[in-house]
């Protein structure tokens, strides 16, 4: 399902800043990008998964739940989310996320990587994959039924392996998934898919760009890191970035890199030194101006600020 001992990607020894990257292996036999489970299979034979003890990760891949029967606890991006009966947990590559005991949550489980969908459907749903899109979904209730159908039908498919030739068997997850994952965008909360988009190669671009900073802004935070990974000039990626975003791709990364610091330093509790650690800055003094010029307070005043805001 996992490779639980892939690298992270900034080569920083395990400590209290390390947030481990997590990618996907294929099930053996199944060479397409997608499993399906359910979250009691899931945590029954995963004993030594990070919810024992419960503790950090990022994954190369999408996590999608189903709750279907109780109550589903789950960190995103050091954010405690509830997820109840009728929602669904989606948590997209890069985030980071924490693994609480599913008690008595019940429902489908899906793993699957971002290439598994077709670039023309990858840019009907852009607004669902989008890493701000929220991470439980609420569906209307009149879509409610279906989407656990479907759900079921997907993990009873996956579970079909060798009934039918393995192609056909292929085809039919990816439909079910597709269908699947069209009706949730029309969840409350993601803006409408099928909007005609202009420049679509640059909408494309953009989109990588994303995935990219997602998965890499601890360690890149050049423009050209990102231009050379993703195969392009400087130049191309930074229209991209300004068509798409109106932002320069260095102002991009610098958000990027400021929010995980908000993050970690207010609901997360990390201090000062551990996030600039985990963010790539070698001197924490360079971290503390970093985020004072953008926030207008320290470190040491932003903690104390939220901390006064949840008291």
């Amino acid at each position: 399902m996992v490779d639980k001992g892939h690298p992270d990607p900034s080569g920083s020894a395990a400590g209290p800043a390390a947030v481990p990257l997590f990618g996907f292996q294929p099930p053996v036999g199944t060479p397409y990008g997608l499993e399906v489970s359910t979250v009691e299979d899931f945590f029954a034979h995963h004993d030594d998964w990070p919810w024992n003890p419960p503790r950090p990760g990022r994954a190369t891949f999408h996590y999608l739940i189903a709750v279907t029967e109780g109550e589903l606890r789950h960190d995103v991006d050091h954010v405690t989310r509830t997820v109840t009966p009728g929602q669904w947990l989606w948590v997209r590559p890069g985030h980071a996320q924490c693994w609480h005991p599913p008690g008595a949550a019940r429902g489908p489980f899906i793993l699957f990587e971002p290439d598994v969908l077709r670039p023309d459907l990858a840019r009907l749903l852009a607004p669902l994959t989008a890493h701000g899109a929220p991470a439980v979904l609420s569906p209307h209730p009149d879509d409610t039924a279906w989407l656990q159908q479907t759900a079921l039908q997907l993990l009873d498919e996956h579970r079909a392996l060798g009934r039918r030739p393995l192609d056909i068997h292929h085809a039919l997850r990816r439909s079910l998934l597709e269908s699947l994952l069209l009706r949730l965008a029309n969840s409350p909360g993601i803006a409408p898919t099928g909007t005609a988009v202009a420049g679509a190669g640059r909408a494309d671009r953009y989109r990588h760009f994303l995935d990219a900073l997602e998965l890499h802004f601890r360690e890149l935070h050049q423009a050209a890191d990102y231009a050379e990974l993703l195969g392009c000039s400087v130049r191309t990626i930074s229209r991209a970035a300004q068509d798409a975003a109106g932002k320069g791709v260095r102002e991009l990364i610098d958000e990027r890199r400021l929010l995980e610091a908000r993050r970690l330093l207010g609901s997360a509790g990390w201090d000062a030194r551990a996030v600039a650690v985990h963010l790539g800055f070698t001197d924490p003094a360079n971290f503390g101006r970093f985020f004072r010029d953008r926030t207008g307070l320290t470190p040491a005043a932003f903690v104390a600020r939220a901390a006064g805001t949840d008291a």
